[in-house]
């Protein structure tokens, strides 16, 4: 196929769940063949909802969507679907494909070896780790061996070997791809343009590029028409402020005061809507539980898992209040498993001090109802209900009046992971469990994350694979499972 064909073409597409969540507005844009593109947008954008209109999962209000038909479309989902995780691998990637498929098993094998994974056609979903499921998703798009591949955040979860093997398999890659993350320097190893998602416009913008290239373009956009914005400003209080004169002076002057005014709406006029900047979470502090002391979480042992076998291992560690424990190791070897078992008091050769009360982030947001409101998720984690400080803490991590009492599940996954954060704020906990709290976050919250952990009071333990990340949150002790 050309290179120079078109995959896709959005023409002055609208759409919106609901009047109240418009997410495009006459959007336009169209993506040649054999480029890869990165989405950007503000959590809750739509990001994910482009993907689905591509797909043609979702109907546009208004407008037109041209995917050529001779592509064939790959989508590599965030999540796997929670209905799913009762199959097994074999019935999982057989549902990527609308006929039966006689050399699954060798289609298996051959795709599961290009993500680095080993696993038995008869195993289930759910016994996989977070990194090992993103592994299985990219997998599930890659059998298809699609024209078109779409990409929604496929380094959550992923160690650093896992990014670096997709980075290099993406950078051979030669079809149409499509990829949303928030990982800037795996995004900046193959983009060749971006394509970002306006929130508050509801448009998108396309860029020519590598990744750092068009980010420096866009701040430079905005600062370019902040100062010309400036400087109009100035010339209509001048004028104003002439106008106010010559109008006291009576007579031929008010003619001149006139033109005045005029001058300075047309300037008004001419003023440019600057694109507003994403904004970021307001800073925050999870509060801890008060009356704790002494020891409030102690690790004997830990099960891993190596070769595919359970191994017990002895550990010492022994977190009191403001102490905070890293748990490392590769995808697979049993970090969330762990964080788990702590999470639910069964973990073998680990004790939770009485009466301390756990905050847990899961990486899937099982801990969430997706059938509650925001509103009612916040309230069930509050002592003492409070709705004006409820309300509050959700403003913090921009979660508008409108978002308050909409369902879990129609949020974006950034949306349920700043939901998650609120929750923590509003529980007050004694014990901090955080498994993956990066992922699906945008980066612009990042560092205001990374600041309210370091001040956590209480005992915490992390899981992150994002060194940049972890490396701005302070760190007591580490616990490296695979030594």
């Amino acid at each position: 196929m050309a290179k120079n064909d078109v995959a896709v073409r959005f023409s002055e597409v609208t759409f919106e769940y609901g009047r109240e969540k418009p997410i495009l507005d006459e959007a336009s844009f169209s993506l040649r063949q054999g480029t890869k593109i990165t989405l950007m947008g503000q959590n809750g954008a739509g990001k994910s909802t482009i993907f689905k209109l591509i797909t043609g999962e979702l109907k546009p209000e208004e407008g037109s969507i041209y995917v050529d038909p001779k592509l064939s479309v790959a989508y590599a989902k965030q999540v796997i679907p929670r209905e799913d995780m009762e199959l097994t691998v074999r019935e999982f990637f057989q549902k990527c494909f609308s006929e039966k498929i006689y050399d699954i098993d060798k289609r298996i094998k051959n795709v599961l070896e290009v993500v680095n994974l080993i696993a038995t056609p008869e195993r289930k979903m759910k016994s996989f780790s977070g990194g090992q499921q993103a592994r299985l998703l990219l997998a599930s798009a890659l059998i298809q061996d699609p024209d078109l591949l779409i990409l929604d955040e496929p380094t959550n979860n992923l160690d650093k070997a896992g990014i670096e093997h997709l980075t290099a398999f993406l950078m051979g890659y030669d079809k149409t791809c499509i990829v949303i993350s928030h990982d800037a320097d795996f995004l900046n190893a193959f983009t060749d343009g971006v394509l970002y998602l306006d929130v508050f416009t509801k448009k998108t913008e396309q860029y020519i590029g590598d990744y750092y290239v068009v980010v420096a373009e866009i701040a430079a956009q905005i600062e370019k028409e902040e100062m010309k914005n400036a400087q109009y400003e100035k010339e209509i209080r001048a004028n104003k402020e002439k106008a106010n004169f010559f109008a006291n002076k009576g007579g031929g002057m008010r003619l001149v005061a006139k033109k005045m005014r005029e001058k300075a709406q047309a300037m008004e006029e001419a003023k440019v809507d600057v694109r507003k900047e994403d904004k970021a979470i307001r800073n925050f502090t999870i509060p801890h539980q008060e009356e704790l002391s002494g020891e409030i979480l102690g690790i004997t042992s830990v099960c891993v898992m190596q070769n595919h076998y359970p191994m017990e291992k002895k550990a010492n560690v022994s977190l009191r209040k403001n102490q905070h424990l890293l748990l490392s190791g590769p995808n697979g070897i049993g970090k969330s498993t762990l964080l788990e078992s702590l999470a639910s008091g069964s973990a073998e050769g680990a004790k939770i001090a009485e009466g301390v009360r756990v905050g847990y982030y899961r990486q899937d947001f099982s801990t969430l109802n997706f059938e509650d409101t925001v509103f009612e998720s916040l309230s069930q984690v509050m002592r003492e209900k409070d709705e004006e400080r409820l309300r509050a803490v959700a403003a913090g991590f921009l979660l508008t009046k409108e978002t308050v009492y909409a369902k879990i599940g129609t949020l974006s996954e950034g949306q349920k992971g700043l939901v998650a954060f609120a929750r923590l704020v509003l529980q007050e906990p004694g014990l901090l469990i955080l498994d993956e709290p990066t992922n699906h976050i945008n980066f612009r919250h990042l560092p205001i994350i990374a600041e309210a952990l370091s001040e956590y009071k209480g005992a915490m333990v992390l899981v992150s694979h994002v060194a940049e990340f972890v490396s701005q949150v302070r760190i007591d002790e580490v616990l490296d499972l695979e030594r």
